[in-house]
């Protein structure tokens, strides 16, 4: 055993002792800014050493002494480094350095890629020696052209290989230096000298052919002027026999059909060489016909253009960002208090050390109402030992709602978000005007709020597909609702998106009411649009499920996959609007609070809006849900796994935040709009875009005053249970579902509701007011308490007897 355990000590690798250096951004600008100097000093240098020389030879060596003066454009710096790499070294050939140290600079400066930097140094050098080498051949007596390198190379050299040798060994270096490098091979060179034979003897024709065209030229012209006194005779005699065979021929043209055009040739001529007897050959190749695609679509887009859904609405005008208010318009933004981020930095780094947790770096970024510390711990410090320290780092900053994020994804390091003293107020007028916003290439854009660096964060929420916002009463809820709401009308024309508002509360959302022609959708016969009450939900939920069923059948017709793909196609006039196409418009589903529906509903609600959030994606029905009861009742497994797109505002427990998330930290949130934000990967915290009342108010005036379509958008028309008639004996207002609800009881010869809400999928007042209709008709008996009740008639067939008497 005791074998084995200093085998295991052995394994383990000893943390290094150097740090690791990591090269920022800055670091390269100042080195590449140094080099690319450098390289323009050597220049100057060696170009004044070739000029110099002389004079400076004496003083190479007495560096220190300042009383010797030098006539380098560099003085003595650059009669040292001159004499080192040009006299010593390689001769003129040394410029090549100053050109790569340079390029190195450059490279360095504007981050370009290393890849290529590597090879321009290779070749370079190896160009360098060469040129070097060549030129201490060549220049013997010479020491400036090839230095002592070049120099000593070539009589190394001639010693071993003799002076042709030598030479060979040269033209080999530079004949792959040209094909490896350069690419050049024999083939290119003959190709390159044909070129130019051929472009010459070309350019000789075509002189040769003017000179021909000019004389023919000369020659037609007198020839036209002494036969054009014999045509006008002639001209004049023959006019009206021209007259009646250009009459005959039209008729003959209208007659017969016009041919079809032949296929074009192109002729090549392959010639031979006439020293070996060759033949030239002409070679005629047809090139193929164009086809001309010259559909009915084709044909409607360039007569009266492409469909466009807003030509009803053309003159409707955008709310402006002046109906916004700016809450930071005399403060300029976030203002940054370096006392607070000092003392906040030497708490975290205090209360760290009191756990033996020393910090190699700590970096501050300061967000509206959050400021992110991010520290690297030194090596072989636990990330958990750090993760437990979260309420005793609390304690020490006297703050609330410290989040430890550890570690940070993408990134070495890990996060303390720490709540500002004073916070500033994220403005929706700031997220709309942003550029992320006003240039965001998405279909349903969302500007949610501002992350910890101050950036605008704009979603797509067509691409969410749903989005499930919970949160405590009073930590914004609402007004991220009505920021999602206030995206969509700064973006979308009326003719784009329509909305289908649900609000339990019946105060949230009415303020939308003067836009019920612009923008929102309900059900045929619905006095608002606005819904309030609980069984014109069921209603609504289930007509979007017509809806959506509607949509997929023409998608299928259409042969595309999903909405995107086919407003094109009908915008291009390829869909027929007499076989039911039409442009379809984007629909959002909003529920201000939907724990009170599931209370009162229950799986009538929840049925309906999860298949909602599995199917409805691709036809571009997209749910927004919120809910203030984020339990596990509520927020069910079905709801859960069709909304991977989900906001927590503060909660209570952690309990709360691991229903919503998945995972703490909602609860540590300071309110007021801070939230988190996820679609299924990391989590980011925002802070909410704050709009307020009288904003949209502002907006929706401004949108109410311009001209609407007649309507608001009219959903399919569902028969819900109401459709349903109590203890009506009346045939005629019999449930749709009374016959079949008849025969699973005879069958089952036992007459409970419970067993037609399994059986025919329905709710519990439907298939209660069935027993009741059918107790009036003499199929089940009388209500007996907890028992159930007794079935009157025997089997179907007595049952069919008895239905087709009556």
């Amino acid at each position: 055993m005791a074998k084995k355990k200093t085998k295991a000590k052995k394994n383990k690798k000893a943390p290094s002792k150097f740090p690791k250096v990591i090269i920022t951004r800055k670091h390269k600008v100042l080195l590449g800014s140094f080099l690319m100097l450098l390289g323009i000093a050597l220049t100057i240098a060696f170009i004044s050493f070739l000029f110099n020389w002389k004079y400076d030879q004496d003083t190479i060596g007495y560096f220190t002494d300042r009383n010797i003066e030098t006539k380098n454009w560099l003085s003595k710096f650059g009669a040292e480094i001159s004499h080192f790499f040009i006299y010593k070294g390689f001769g003129i050939a040394s410029f090549s350095l100053a050109i790569l140290t340079s390029l190195t600079g450059i490279y360095l400066f504007f981050n370009l890629n290393s890849k290529s930097l590597k090879n321009f140094w290779f070749w370079g050098i190896l160009v360098m020696i060469w040129f070097s080498t060549l030129l201490g051949f060549f220049a013997t007596k010479n020491a400036l052209l090839g230095g002592v390198i070049g120099y000593e190379t070539n009589d190394f050299l001639q010693d071993y290989l003799g002076f042709t040798g030598t030479l060979l060994v040269l033209i080999f270096v530079m004949i792959a230096y040209l094909v490896i490098r350069l690419n050049i091979t024999p083939e290119l060179v003959a190709s390159y000298f044909e070129r130019t034979k051929k472009e010459v003897s070309q350019d000789f024709e075509d002189s040769k052919a003017k000179e021909e065209e000019i004389l023919q030229d000369f020659l037609k012209k007198e020839q036209e002027e002494q036969t054009q006194q014999t045509h006008n005779v002639q001209d004049n005699a023959s006019a009206e026999a021209k007259d009646v065979k250009a009459e005959t021929e039209e008729t003959l043209q209208e007659s017969t059909p016009a041919p079809k055009p032949e296929p074009k040739s192109e002729k090549i001529v392959i010639e031979g060489n006439e020293e070996e007897g060759d033949v030239s050959m002409e070679v005629e190749t047809t090139v193929e016909e164009e086809e001309e695609v010259d559909t009915l679509s084709k044909k409607l887009v360039k007569d009266f253009g492409e469909f466009d859904p807003t030509l009803e609405l053309q003159n409707y005008r955008f709310p402006t960002i002046e109906l916004l208010k700016d809450y930071n318009a005399g403060g300029g933004g976030i203002t940054i208090n370096q006392e607070e981020l000092e003392e906040n930095k030497n708490n975290i780094v205090n209360t760290l050390k009191n756990y033996k947790i020393e910090i190699a770096q700590i970096k501050a970024t300061v967000g509206p109402t959050v400021t992110l510390y991010e520290i690297v711990p030194e090596a072989g410090v636990r990330i958990s030992k750090i993760k437990n320290l979260e309420d005793d780092i609390a304690l020490s900053l006297s703050a609330l709602g410290i989040r430890i994020i550890a570690p940070i994804p993408g990134k070495g390091t890990i996060g303390i978000e720490v709540p500002n003293k004073n916070s500033t107020i994220v403005s929706m007028r700031s997220v709309v005007a942003s550029a992320k916003f006003q240039n965001a290439e998405m279909q349903l854009p969302v500007a949610l709020g501002k992350t910890i660096s101050n950036e605008t964060y704009v979603v797509d929420l067509a691409k969410m597909p749903h989005l499930l916002m919970a949160g405590a009463t009073g930590q914004g809820k609402s007004v991220g609702l009505n920021a999602v709401l206030t995206s969509l009308l700064y973006q979308k024309h009326p003719a784009e998106v329509k909305f289908v508002l649900v609000d339990p509360k019946k105060v949230e959302l009415t303020l939308f009411n003067k836009i019920e022609r612009h923008y929102l959708a309900k059900l045929p016969n619905s006095e608002e649009a606005i819904i309030t009450d609980n069984t014109k939900v069921i209603n609504t939920l289930n007509s979007l499920c017509i809806e959506m069923d509607s949509r997929y059948d023409l998608l299928k017709d259409a042969m595309v996959r999903n909405i995107k793909e086919y407003n094109e196609k009908f915008k291009a006039r390829k869909l027929n609007p007499e076989n039911g196409h039409k442009y379809l418009p984007y629909i959002v589903l909003v529920v201000d609070e939907f724990a009170d529906l599931i209370m009162t509903a229950g799986k009538e609600v929840e049925t309906p809006i999860a298949r909602l959030a599995q199917l409805a994606r691709a036809i571009g029905i997209h749910l927004i849900i919120a809910t203030q009861r984020p339990s596990v009742n509520v927020i069910t497994g079905m709801i859960k796994a069709n909304f991977p797109a989900r906001i927590a505002f503060r909660v209570t427990s952690k309990i709360d935040s691991r229903t919503i998330l998945d995972t703490g930290g909602a609860d540590q949130l300071i309110g007021k709009g801070d939230m988190l934000y996820t679609q299924g990967n990391n989590l980011v915290r925002l802070q909410c875009a704050f709009v307020d009342t009288p904003e949209v108010e502002k907006i929706v005036d401004f949108i109410g005053a311009q001209k609407a379509y007649p309507d608001a958008h009219l959903l399919p028309e569902y028969e819900g249970e109401e459709s349903g008639t109590g203890l009506d004996i009346d045939v005629s207002e019999r449930d749709k579902l009374f016959r079949e609800a008849a025969e699973i009881l005879v069958t089952a010869q036992q007459g409970s509701a419970s067993l037609l809400q399994r059986k025919l999928k329905v709710g519990y007042n439907r298939a209660g007011r069935i027993i009741d209709q059918m107790e009036a008709a003499g199929i089940v008996g009388p209500f007996e308490g907890s028992k159930a009740r007794q079935v009157l008639i025997t089997d179907l067939v007595a049952l069919d007897e008895f239905l087709n008497n009556e």
